[in-house]
């Protein structure tokens, strides 16, 4: 079961950003946690995200861009740009799974969603809230996103409008207890309960498409549906994507952006016929090192692509840095285009796309 409306509860905790320059402080897994051990770096500098106010609530909800760092150009390139971008915010409740709160207290797991989707209007680099969605050029694909230990969505908007902005209905949930404003801080510990989270948002969002006058009717094509994350949200993907035990045949494709695989989830199978992989990988990241990509890449099946960023750190060429962000951007789309839209010259814009000197390279085996 399940609830939806436009005033989700977050936990008012100061939003913070994971990244590697500057000012940090380590963070370990907490012990028990399974997987393995690798460092979440948090700024020690406050990072907000610019709250927005919901009609008749009387609070305001994390959402719209992310923070800019210093030096940062104030307008992100908005890489291929057809539609406006739409923007409301859901609150699915898993009424079957729990949490426990710091004090020990249970509650439902709820999943506050941020859902972008190609909107009526001119294609610019913001969001509208509340806008009116394109239903003359749909069903659109539906991309389910999973943020990174220790940060929200928010974090990551310019990829996901970028997303959104090329025709792809794109459902961003927080997660209850990895997030930056969890109740009693992030927990990494509940890393393995986050596929099922990605399976529910996606009923959830499916069942949205399919509600008669709900705002998201008809937008969504249930026959096209990719997962996609960064760091434990790349985890979290994969283990969507391929787990033994907990993927989700709906998935049709995979974005991994600095992932890794999960361990306590029963192994995965990468077999032949399962969802095409894109994985990208900062050659200099410190945090989810080249080799865990490059292991659960050599275990999967073509279709796969890995996009090395190089030089590029863990979570920077996927929020802000540039122009690796927009590298991965056009890249992003050129494969979601070729096995979600079913684009054959998307695939073959892809080398091109993939292949800066310097900055990136792609390894392919359609």
């Amino acid at each position: 079961m399940s609830a939806m409306d436009d005033d989700p509860a977050i936990s008012r905790r100061p939003a913070s950003a994971a990244r590697e320059a500057g000012g940090i402080r380590a963070v370990r897994r907490r012990p028990g946690t399974r997987g393995p051990l690798r460092l979440a770096v948090l700024l020690t500098a406050v990072l907000t995200a610019p709250s927005v106010a919901v009609a008749g609530a009387g609070r305001a909800q994390l959402g719209g861009t992310s923070p800019t760092p210093p030096g940062t150009p104030a307008t992100p390139s908005p890489g291929p740009a057809s539609f406006a971008v739409g923007l409301r915010v859901l609150r699915f409740v898993d009424t079957t799974r729990t949490i426990r709160l710091p004090d020990r207290r249970r509650e439902p797991r709820t999943l506050v969603t941020y859902v972008r989707y190609p909107a009526l209007g001119a294609p610019t680099a913001t969001d509208v809230r509340g806008a009116a969605p394109v239903r003359a050029g749909g069903p659109f694909p539906l991309v389910v996103f999973a943020h990174g230990f220790a940060v929200t969505p928010a974090t990551y908007a310019r990829l996901l409008q970028s997303w959104a902005r090329a025709g792809y209905v794109v459902a961003a949930p927080v997660f209850p207890l990895e997030n930056a404003n969890a109740p009693g801080g992030p927990d990494e510990s509940d890393l393995a309960n986050q596929p099922a989270d990605v399976s529910f948002v996606i009923s959830r969002m499916l069942a949205a498409a399919q509600a008669s006058g709900g705002p998201l009717t008809g937008v969504i094509d249930p026959a096209h549906i990719a997962v996609a994350g960064q760091s434990d949200g790349g985890e979290t993907a994969l283990a969507a994507a391929y787990s033994r035990n907990l993927r989700d045949p709906r998935i049709g494709a995979a974005v991994v952006l600095s992932g890794a695989e999960m361990s306590g989830v029963g192994g995965f199978d990468f077999h032949r016929g399962g969802p095409p992989l894109l994985a990208a990988q900062g050659t200099a990241d410190t945090i989810n090192e080249p080799k865990f990509t490059n292991a659960f890449f050599k275990l999967a099946r073509g279709p796969k692509y890995l996009l090395r960023l190089l030089g590029a750190g863990h979570l920077p060429p996927y929020t802000y840095e540039q122009p690796q962000l927009a590298i991965v951007e056009r890249a992003t789309i050129a494969f979601l285009d070729g096995y979600l839209k079913l684009l054959p010259a998307a695939l073959q814009r892809l080398p091109a796309i993939a292949n800066v000197p310097r900055r990136s390279a792609l390894v392919a085996d359609p």
